[in-house]
């Protein structure tokens, strides 16, 4: 029997934890047993969620694949999809599409050094992988994080982020807030992402650089990568806003003859360069 690939799974939230103001993560388990036994992804792909009657929205799974009996996902409160997920409470139920599309390469980042770039909520495709090279530590070479927000009240995660920024022995993490953004108590930098490349000067050799947050942090920091001496076939980024049915059927993510949710979301600064339209 041919699976249909429209039909959604029935998953039910167990968890729902507040980041920020507008921004909350939702813990997911699959209602069937057979679903969750079944389940597989790898860190980067995404998938569509639904509260029924809400209509679809894409969503990154925010877990890494070692979490076994759940996922995870991030919503920020936008349009009326979003809206109906932040009124969510455990016990409740949401449909699920997926996974699909691409993924980070992570065997390829094996023996090499690692740096991931968060923004805001752009974090959120980041964080599987982040936990993925924290459990495999020893397969890496050096691990940079540098996680971005407007304000220190917009940083999501904090408490894992705070773990990170403590743990040196684990990774080298930097944490910013644009200027202005900053309370009285911050120890972190106040500054945009560039200037605290710029100031870092990370080393091209052997490294590998994962970039995700608004348009013009990853278009920012790419050019300051490369200026810095980087490969554009190093610097990968994950393009999720302009997804839609996640099958390459609705039109909505193509640029030119490149459909984002079936050619990506996982892209290579050196692919994006290629693209016959506008990205950012």
């Amino acid at each position: 029997m041919v699976e249909n690939i429209y039909q959604p799974k029935m998953m039910r939230v167990i968890e729902v934890r507040d980041e920020t103001p507008t921004i909350k993560t939702f813990r997911l388990e699959f209602v069937d047993d057979e679903d969750r036994k079944n389940f597989t992804f790898k860190e980067g792909q995404f998938g569509e969620f639904s509260v029924p009657g809400s209509g679809e929205a894409t969503f990154c799974i925010a877990s890494p694949t070692f979490w076994r009996d759940y996922i995870e996902i991030t919503v920020k409160e936008v349009r009326r999809a979003t809206h109906a997920f932040h009124l969510l409470d455990v016990g409740d139920f949401v449909t699920f599409r997926g996974p699909y599309g691409n993924w980070f390469p992570v065997d390829d980042f094996y023996g090499k050094n690692v740096m991931v770039i968060g923004g805001g909520i752009g974090i959120a495709p980041l964080r599987g992988l982040i936990h993925r090279v924290i459990k495999e530590r020893k397969k890496f070479g050096d691990f940079c994080i540098i996680y971005a927000a407007r304000c220190v009240e917009e940083l999501v995660y904090k408490e894992e982020v705070y773990g990170w920024w403590e743990s040196d022995d684990i990774c080298n993490t930097t944490l910013c807030v644009d200027p202005g953004g900053e309370t009285p108590d911050w120890r972190g930098k106040v500054s945009f992402v560039p200037p605290v490349l710029e100031q870092m000067k990370p080393s091209p050799k052997n490294g590998v650089v994962v970039v995700c947050g608004p348009p013009i942090l990853i278009r920012l920091c790419m050019e300051k990568l490369v200026e810095l001496g980087f490969s554009p076939d190093v610097l990968y980024t994950t393009l999720e806003a302009k997804m839609k049915c996640g099958l390459g059927k609705c039109g909505r993510c193509n640029i030119g003859d490149v459909y984002i949710c079936k050619d990506g979301p996982v892209f290579t600064y050196a692919q994006i360069e290629g693209f016959p339209g506008e990205v950012w």
